[in-house]
């Protein structure tokens, strides 16, 4: 498996074919990993497949010949489009929302980011096959935290 944590390089603009936002190109191994049977099954491994993390938007993954596949091909909720408290921020090792609320209020949150940050350089992660963007949930965990910063000061 590739290194999950470490940014890619890729500067195509594909547009999602639903909400027209740019979408990240993503490995056919997350793909592979995180749709349902049904789904996978539609799979055209020849082509190049994008994620879309717009909120409002129902698609996650797409391809430039129009195939698209919706949260509910998913074995996972997506963090970007599911606002539950028990949706995974970290998938790896499981901070959902509600893990780091109850971390935030006991201000355990930088141990929290400590900790997984521990656990990337000891290479356990693999956010490109639980991930459904297919990158490392870092970024995901310190923005969650960043925004309960920002509401406990309001």
């Amino acid at each position: 498996m590739s290194d999950c944590c470490k940014p890619t390089n890729h500067s195509e603009s594909v547009l999602c074919p639903s909400c027209n936002h740019k979408g990240k190109r993503i490995q056919l191994i997350t793909l592979k990993s995180l749709l349902l049977p049904n789904a996978l099954v539609k799979l055209d491994v020849r082509t190049t497949y994008y994620f879309c993390s717009t909120p409002s938007c129902n698609v996650v993954y797409f391809n430039e010949d129009g195939l698209i596949f919706q949260q509910h091909d998913l074995k996972v909720p997506v963090f970007q489009k599911d606002e539950n408290l028990d949706t995974p921020v970290c998938y790896c090792f499981d901070w959902t929302r509600r893990k780091l609320n109850e971390a935030f209020d006991t201000d355990n949150d930088n141990k929290v980011i400590n900790s997984i940050s521990t656990h990337m350089k000891e290479n356990r992660c693999g956010c490109e096959v639980n991930n459904p963007q297919g990158s490392c949930c870092l970024g995901n965990v310190k923005a969650y935290v960043k925004s309960l910063r920002a509401e406990n000061v309001e």
